[in-house]
């Protein structure tokens, strides 16, 4: 926006005709400015702009056709050319957006690493940790997160989706804590842009759960939920080639739900599958 410019020159002698000649537009369409100079698509530009930063603060991974969506659903009309150009203003980049020449670390952290690898628990809904993986199919790629509580290895909530946005990990976390009663419980994470997000952290703090992170580049700091996926990619994720979503969706409820819950026996837990150690070890401390 020059028209300011204008003024600023008319302050100093510079006549307003000269200062539009040279800046290359008409007095016409200054003084009009002057009368104006907010613009009703400017207040529109500046309202949609707001939206934007909100719908990119609660979940990071959005880039502009995310918010776009999120722009319609909360009622508000705008293009995806005019969101981009907004977008692109605020500097409001998904986290995945590749950029040239630079090299991407992991967010700060929003919580302290409480956990600091130590993977036990000596009651149920103690510790939780959680995280996401991926699998492709012939229609794309399909994304589950997990919360798997340490005590059991139960996995105590879940969510699968066919993008990897915050709402995936807020899905999973509400799953859990619908089937879980919470009890000074903690929930470790990597720093992925889902469980920093602020409406995963709400979510948490709403329920009365703490937030725990690990370090950077720790390729061992979560490893009890890594060692859960490396189940499930050699029973489940490779054991065919997928041609729907919707089938390796299935598949993986089935897995989870019938074989890890309640067919497959671990050591760590006595030769116990989770179900089995949970409901037998409650019940021995309620006695």
């Amino acid at each position: 926006m020059m028209y300011p410019l204008v003024l600023e020159m008319a302050v100093d002698g510079v006549p307003v005709t000269v200062t539009c000649r040279v800046l290359g537009f008409s007095k016409q369409a200054f003084y009009q400015w002057k009368r104006n100079p907010v613009s009703q698509r400017d207040w529109d530009d500046a309202h949609l702009t707001n939206a934007a930063w909100d719908a990119h603060q609660d979940d990071p991974a959005f880039g502009y056709r995310f918010i776009a969506d999120e722009l319609h659903q909360a009622g508000l009309t705008a293009g995806e050319n005019r969101v981009w150009r907004l977008c692109s203003q605020q500097r409001l980049w998904s986290v995945f957006a590749k950029k040239r020449g630079l090299t991407r670390k992991a967010g700060p952290p929003v919580h302290d690493d409480l956990v600091e690898r130590d993977f036990t628990a000596t009651r149920p809904n103690q510790l939780w940790l959680t995280d996401i993986t991926e699998h492709r199919t012939d229609e794309g790629k399909l994304y589950l997160c997990a919360i798997k509580d340490v005590y059991s290895n139960k996995i105590v909530g879940y969510s699968i989706d066919s993008r990897m946005k915050a709402s995936l990990a807020v899905a999973a976390a509400r799953n859990a804590i619908s089937q879980r009663t919470i009890d000074g419980t903690i929930l470790h994470s990597d720093r992925g842009s889902q469980f920093r997000s602020n409406a995963f952290v709400r979510v948490l703090k709403n329920n009365g759960i703490t937030g725990s992170m690990g370090r950077v580049g720790a390729c061992g700091d979560n490893a009890a939920m890594e060692s859960f996926f490396a189940l499930l990619q050699k029973n489940v994720l490779d054991r065919q080639r997928w041609t729907t979503r919707e089938e390796l969706r299935l598949a993986m409820v089935v897995w989870i739900e019938r074989t890890y819950h309640r067919r497959r026996r671990q050591r760590r837990l006595g030769k116990l599958t989770p179900i089995e150690f949970e409901t037998i070890n409650v019940a021995l401390k309620a006695a």
